[in-house]
């Protein structure tokens, strides 16, 4: 089983919605998905909650013992992630996404949270991989071109830059992922994440 750990410390950095995606995204394709809602507000359990039982099954766990019957575990983690809960994650993580909006105040928040993982063992050893998500911006804008200068020192790689719209939050409202939805209503919006898609599956 792989894991995808979504971490960001700051709160409204779209972890949330990144994973339902994701998850989604995987469950679409066949695989069996199971997710953790770590999260204080629970909004990818609710999520879960008003799942359809005919789109493909995602799994909600309890407890952070999954069983290993599912290919791969999504986890949407709490703002303010550290300490000794951090490590464990890391731990079970095989992949990290950190989801980065477009204000100096996330940038500044997501820095001590990368020099963070980089000095964790299990990132040091290259146990798990880190990319990062541009969230609710578009590349060629003046938000992607800081993100990408503040990432230079990191040698991190931006796995997508997804653009801010309603589709994902109408989406949201009837338990559905992206890949959920008829092509023609999220033609631009799928485009934006091959990229990260292919990471998923890169060893």
């Amino acid at each position: 089983m792989k894991t995808i750990l979504i971490a960001n410390p700051k709160g409204g950095s779209g972890k949330s919605t990144l994973s339902v995606n994701i998850a989604g995204f995987l469950a679409r394709r066949g695989d069996r998905v199971a997710m953790l809602d770590l999260d204080k507000q629970q909004s990818s359990a609710l999520w879960l909650s008003m799942r359809d039982p005919g789109l493909p099954r995602i799994e909600a766990l309890a407890d952070k013992k999954p069983d290993e019957g599912y290919d791969w575990l999504v986890i949407d983690s709490p703002a303010g992630l550290h300490g000794k809960n951090l490590a464990h994650a890391l731990k079970l993580a095989s992949k990290i996404i950190v989801p980065i909006a477009p204000s100096l105040f996330d940038l500044d928040a997501s820095r001590a949270f990368l020099e963070l993982l980089a000095q964790e063992k299990t990132v040091r050893k290259h146990h798990c991989h880190i990319g990062i998500i541009g969230m609710r911006m578009s590349p060629r804008t003046k938000a992607a071109q800081a993100l990408e200068h503040f990432l230079a020192t990191f040698d991190l790689p931006i796995l997508a830059y997804l653009r801010e719209t309603q589709v994902y939050v109408n989406a949201a409202f009837e338990g559905k992922s992206l890949f959920d939805l008829p092509p023609h209503l999220a033609l631009r919006e799928l485009e934006q994440w091959a990229f990260l898609q292919g990471w998923l599956d890169q060893d």
